[in-house]
């Protein structure tokens, strides 16, 4: 087997095995501790207290609100179709990896059938994050990537940390 073709088939795997093993890792459901840092306090988003910080005009909250309800409700619309979509997807690799013999064509059609569906999401919500941007006035966009490079150098500092700790 090609070396690309093994290194398309090993992004397809590794996020439903990185997916399982981090749920175990961080106690399974309803355990909301662990991973925090990469979604929550060490994300580039515009959470609560970096909105507080930018002090953002009530037009702006507004506007920022009505995309957030706006794309919640859009997500709710679309989920159970992204569900079944994930579903098949893991269906077809259980289906690969648990065949007499090895399928190439077949893992490199759905390794690609995934990687479009995931830079298909990535791009909606690169989308979203630039109408949330237009939003804001140079300023606050200043002051914006500030707050983000002072989050970025604190977790990593505490990366850091851990990784001499263990």
């Amino acid at each position: 087997m090609k070396l690309a073709k093994k290194m398309v088939l090993m992004a397809a795997a590794l996020p439903l095995v990185l997916g399982s093993a981090s749920v175990m890792a961080f106690g399974g459901k309803g355990h909301h501790k662990g991973g925090h840092e990469f979604g929550g306090k060490c994300g580039v988003g515009l959470d609560k207290r970096v909105m507080r910080k930018l002090d953002l005009t009530d037009e702006q909250k507004a506007q920022l609100k009505q995309m957030r309800e706006d794309a919640r409700s859009n997500m709710i619309g679309k989920s159970s179709e992204m569900f079944a979509q994930k579903q098949a997807h893991q269906q077809q690799v259980q289906q690969l990896l648990l065949a007499d013999t090895f399928d190439e064509n077949a893992a490199q059609a759905l390794a690609t059938q995934m990687v479009e569906a995931q830079t298909e999401k990535r791009v909606k919500m690169l989308e979203q994050q630039h109408k949330a941007m237009s939003i804001l006035t140079a300023e606050q966009k200043t002051k914006l990537q500030e707050l983000q490079q002072e989050r970025a150098e604190k977790c990593a500092e505490k990366f850091s940390e851990r990784q001499q700790d263990s």
